[in-house]
């Protein structure tokens, strides 16, 4: 299991805990894949990754907008950045076909990137949505 629940932080936000959770299980299932290195399977979760972060972040983002959040186009940009990052490893993936590289986005930089972003981003934005 790459990230436990429990070590993603609360927000005062029931919505983006819930998307959360939800990314979790999406995220732990398809590490589960590349770990067992089946292609059909990774093929198969790399488009529920994709399309879950995107609602993730559309959500996330549509609320900062309802709310006027002052800093929803910083917070986006954060979005942005990982946005990019899954979408250029997949155009990578469906190319190269290598799990390897995929375990090594997920551990090193996808796992770390998603706990500091709710730490940081979406523990200062839920008191305002």
């Amino acid at each position: 299991m790459l990230i436990q629940k429990r070590e993603i932080p609360p927000v005062a936000n029931d919505m983006m805990n819930m998307l959360h959770d939800d990314e979790v299980e999406v995220i732990n299932a398809f590490h589960d894949a590349v770990l067992a290195r089946n292609i059909d399977k990774i093929d198969e979760l790399f488009e529920d990754v994709i399309a879950d972060v995107e609602v993730h972040f559309a959500t996330e983002e549509a609320m900062m907008e309802q709310a006027g959040y002052e800093f929803a186009d910083i917070h986006k940009g954060d979005h942005d950045t990982m946005r990019k990052k899954l979408k250029d490893l997949h155009e990578r993936w469906k190319i190269l076909k290598g799990p390897t590289e995929v375990k090594g986005f997920l551990e090193k930089d996808f796992k770390s990137w998603f706990k500091l972003h709710i730490s940081k981003w979406d523990s200062d934005t839920a008191p305002n949505l």
